[in-house]
C-alpha cells in the first residue's frame, strides 16, 4: 500500500437548515468583521444572502458584501476585493455561492494576509504563499468542492491564462453544506457540477502509481457510482433532497483528496480545460467532458489493467478481454456524460471546430512552449497535448 498524508481542518455544517448556524459557528472561530464574497443575483433572489446579514446583524457581528464572481474567477474582482477587505479590516472572509465564489474568497483572504504581494504573483508561482487568514463558505452549488479542497483557479483576463493553486493554506475552516439551496440551480449548471465531481475523482484514480490501495480504490469507484445513481434522480426532479445530498456529499469527498490516497493526482485533462476556459470562457465541468473520452482513447494503453478494471467496478463490464474492457468502459463514460446532454467533443462544446493554428496555441499554452509535461498517468508533452485536441475537435 502506498503512503500517503492526509489533513483535512474544514469543520463541516451538513444538513437541512445548516446557513442558520453561521453566526454562532463564526463566533466560535473568532470572526467579528465578516467580509462576504458572492456570484451573481441568485443568492439576493432568494434571499438566503439577506438572511446571513440578519444573523450577522442580530449577534452583533459586522459584515461588509462584494458580488460579482463570475465563472472562472477573474483576478481583478479579487484584488477589488482585497483593498476593501483590507479597508474593512476584515478578519474572516465568507463565500456564499459555489466554487468560483469560494476560491475567489480563498484569494481575498489570500491577498488580505499579504498586503505586499500582488495575488497573480502566488497563482504564477512568482511569490510562495506562506500565510492567510481564516475563511469559509456557505455552499449553493455541488461542483467544484472548493469547500473541502486544497486547491483554487483564477483566469487573469488581461493573459487570458487560468491557473491552479495548490496549498494546505486552501482549506477552508468552516463549510455551511445544505443540499435545499441547491434545488433551483440551472440544470445546465448541475449537471456541469456533477462533471466536475466525477473528474475530481477520475483525475485521481487514474494515476502512475501500480501499487495498490484497494480502499482507496473501492471509495473513489463507490463514489463515481454513487453520483451516477443520484444525478438520474437529480436532473429529473432537483427537490429530491436525498438525491441532492447524496452529490453534494460526494463533491466535497471527490475534491478533499480521500478519493485519491496513496495515488498521485493526474489532472492533465484539468489543465486541458483550463485553457479552453481562459480562452473561449468555457464551462469548466463542459471543457472536462469535451476532453475527457479523446484523453483516455490516447493514453489507456499505458495501463489497460487499471481501465479495465475501472470498466468491470463502474460499469459491470466482465466479458472479452482487458483491452475490449478497458475500451468499452471508456465509451459508456462517454456515453453516460452524452446522456447528461454535456458535450463530448470541442465542436459541442464551442459551437464551432477550431482550426490547426488555434489547436497548436491551445497546446503551447498548455504546456507552456513544450518547457513542462501535463499529469503523472501520461505525462503530456505539446505533442500529445496537441493529439489530444484534434482527437477532440471531430464533430
Amino acid at each position: 500500500m502506498q503512503s500517503f498524508n492526509f489533513k483535512l481542518p474544514t469543520e463541516i455544517i451538513f444538513g437541512r437548515h445548516a446557513e442558520d448556524r453561521v453566526a454562532e459557528k463564526l463566533r466560535e472561530y473568532g470572526a467579528s468583521r465578516i467580509f462576504i464574497v458572492y456570484g451573481g443575483g441568485s443568492v439576493v433572489r432568494s434571499g438566503l444572502l439577506s438572511r446571513i446579514e440578519c444573523q450577522l446583524t442580530s449577534n452583533g457581528l459586522a459584515f461588509q458584501v462584494l458580488g460579482g464572481v463570475q465563472p472562472n474567477p477573474r483576478v481583478a474582482l479579487v484584488r477589488e476585493g482585497i483593498r476593501a477587505a483590507i479597508s474593512f479590516k476584515a478578519n474572516f472572509i465568507l463565500a456564499v455561492g459555489g466554487g468560483s465564489v469560494i476560491d475567489s474568497a480563498k484569494a481575498i483572504a489570500h491577498g488580505t494576509a499579504n498586503p505586499g504581494t500582488d495575488i497573480w504573483d502566488f497563482w504564477s508561482g512568482r511569490a510562495e504563499l506562506k500565510k492567510t487568514m481564516p475563511f469559509g463558505s456557505v455552499l449553493t452549488l455541488a461542483a467544484a468542492g472548493s469547500e473541502t479542497s486544497d486547491s483554487a483557479v483564477l483566469t487573469n483576463e488581461d493573459t487570458m491564462r487560468k491557473v491552479g493553486l495548490s496549498s494546505p493554506l486552501n482549506r477552508p475552516v468552516l463549510a455551511f453544506m445544505n443540499p435545499e439551496l441547491t434545488y433551483t440551480v440551472p440544470k445546465k449548471q448541475l449537471v456541469c457540477g456533477i462533471a466536475d465531481i466525477l473528474m475530481h475523482t477520475l483525475e485521481r484514480y487514474f494515476s502512475c502509481d501500480k501499487e495498490e490501495n484497494a480502499f482507496t480504490d473501492r471509495v473513489a469507484e463507490s463514489l463515481i457510482k454513487t453520483v451516477m445513481e443520484a444525478s438520474h434522480v437529480a436532473v429529473k426532479n432537483q427537490q429530491d433532497y436525498d438525491a441532492m445530498s447524496e452529490i453534494m456529499w460526494c463533491g466535497s469527498v471527490s475534491h478533499s483528496d480521500f478519493t485519491g490516497l496513496g495515488r498521485r493526482k493526474d489532472f492533465s485533462v484539468h489543465k486541458l480545460g483550463h485553457e479552453l476556459s481562459a480562452r473561449f470562457d468555457a464551462t469548466h465541468g463542459a471543457s472536462l467532458t469535451a476532453l475527457w473520452g479523446s484523453w483516455a482513447k490516447y493514453v489507456y494503453k499505458d495501463d489497460i489493467a487499471r481501465f479495465a478494471k475501472f470498466a468491470e467496478r463502474v460499469f459491470g463490464i466482465t466479458d472479452g478481454t482487458d483491452e475490449e474492457r478497458a475500451r468499452l468502459g471508456i465509451e459508456m463514460m462517454v456515453t453516460y456524460f452524452q446522456n447528461l446532454g454535456l458535450p463530448t467533443s470541442l465542436p459541442e462544446l464551442l459551437d464551432t471546430k477550431l482550426n490547426d493554428s488555434e489547436l497548436y496555441s491551445l497546446a503551447d499554452l498548455a504546456t507552456n512552449g513544450d518547457k513542462k509535461k501535463l499529469g503523472t498517468f501520461h505525462p503530456l508533452t505539446r505533442k500529445d497535448v496537441l493529439a489530444i485536441y484534434k482527437l477532440a475537435n471531430v464533430k
